[in-house]
């Protein structure tokens, strides 16, 4: 019987290669000038000894004489290159058969190589330098890839924790938010104020509004984010919509001393939406447009029908300063922070156009924005008249 001659793992610093030869004259003296050149070898008789071989050390390359075998050489080959563990092995032909046929099989099958006995040593030895060289190649870009998949797995981990630890301390400041809310709004129930008082006391439930809608916002994110929130749809009510989205930035409308304009074509027609999200989307699109156009300037809120893409198109115009160009792609993102040289501030959080993109592509719509740096700019985005199938609730 024929054992398999292993070497320590520490003398395959050249590469280990497997001969497989059922002569064992052959084996041996192949053996010899392989482990003169600094290879580590593993001989096998046979088939079942060369994938035994396989299994248990780290074969870096096969050198297989088909010709000696006693079951069918193109077995062995076959067998090697159809198992995944093995295929990225190379694995040369060593064959006294010089017909055209056999090397071409041999070939086709994945042989790397094909040597005919008797075969030049310096030959062999350089197509077995090539062959490792490829097969080292491979190597690195198998362990770079799997360190790849390692560290997108744990980036992943980790986006999730901090989304989780988003939420769960987002979600735990709505409550005391909202009691000091209510707190400040039962104050002149308490007692009389003055009116400096009373003044502080609107500035202080003006930031909690903008801190409260800040916290929803994000929660809707998250949820939108990941799938889980469902719009609720109704028959739109338009001109209903846009009148409750002006009234909630009128102030600030005044307090500016802003004009705003109104160009709504939507009688005759009829869309599908959830209205609160719709309105919110409205009021932050109007809310960053005043904020942007300097005192005495126009706002202009417009909607009409798109019968091309069968939905409504809403827009809002600024007179302010408008965007710089390699900003525009970017203002949609979370957090992202447009800055206006001119002025020194920042465009808020960046949560509110966030919100927005999401509610639109929520409702099978798109959002952008068209903006000339120093003459102002307009968002649009459409909503379909008729709401996707998967949001279409099941009776």
């Amino acid at each position: 019987m024929n054992e398999l001659s292993f070497l320590p793992n520490d003398a395959t610093a050249q590469g280990m290669l497997l001969v497989v030869d059922a002569v064992e004259a052959n084996r041996k003296i192949l053996e010899y000038r392989l482990k003169l050149q600094g290879y580590a070898v593993v001989t096998a008789a046979n088939e079942t000894e060369a994938l035994k071989a396989i299994q248990s050390q780290i074969c870096d390359l096969v050198l297989l004489d088909i010709s000696t075998l006693e079951i069918d050489g193109y077995s062995t080959l076959q067998t090697i290159k159809s198992d995944e563990a093995s295929r990225h092995i190379p694995v040369v032909i060593l064959s006294a058969q010089d017909e055209l046929d056999t090397v071409v099989r041999c070939i086709e099958i994945g042989a790397e190589d094909y040597l005919i006995k008797p075969f030049n040593p310096t030959l062999l030895n350089a197509r077995i330098v090539a062959c490792l060289d490829k097969k080292r190649a491979h190597d690195r870009e198998v362990h770079l890839f799997e360190q790849l998949r390692q560290n997108y797995r744990k980036l992943q981990e980790l986006e999730k924790l901090r989304d989780d630890l988003t939420h769960m301390i987002i979600h735990d400041l709505r409550t005391p938010l909202t009691s000091v809310m209510m707190g400040m709004q039962t104050l002149e129930v308490v007692g009389e104020m003055n009116d400096e008082q009373r003044e502080m006391m609107n500035i202080a439930l003006s930031g909690g509004e903008t801190l409260l809608g800040m916290i929803n916002d994000l929660l809707d994110i998250v949820k939108m984010e990941s799938g889980s929130l469902k719009l609720d749809y109704a028959v739109l009510d338009v001109p209903k919509l846009i009148s409750s989205a002006i009234d909630q930035v009128a102030s600030l409308l005044h307090e500016k001393k802003l004009t705003l304009e109104q160009q709504i074509e939507t009688d005759s027609f009829v869309a599908h939406g959830d209205e609160n999200k719709l309105r919110r989307t409205l009021v932050n699109l109007l809310g960053n447009a005043i904020k942007f156009t300097p005192s005495g300037g126009t706002v202009t809120m417009q909607v009409k029908s798109d019968e091309t893409e069968q939905a409504l198109l809403f827009s809002v115009t600024d007179t302010g300063e408008g965007i710089p160009a390699e900003w525009q792609t970017r203002i949609f993102e979370k957090f992202s922070q447009v800055e206006s040289r001119q002025h020194g501030h920042k465009a808020s959080t960046g949560l509110g156009l966030t919100f927005c993109k999401l509610a639109v592509e929520a409702h099978g719509g798109q959002i952008g924005v068209d903006s000339v740096h120093g003459k102002g700019s307009t968002f649009s985005f459409t909503v379909p008249l008729e709401p996707p199938t998967n949001q279409i609730k099941k009776a």
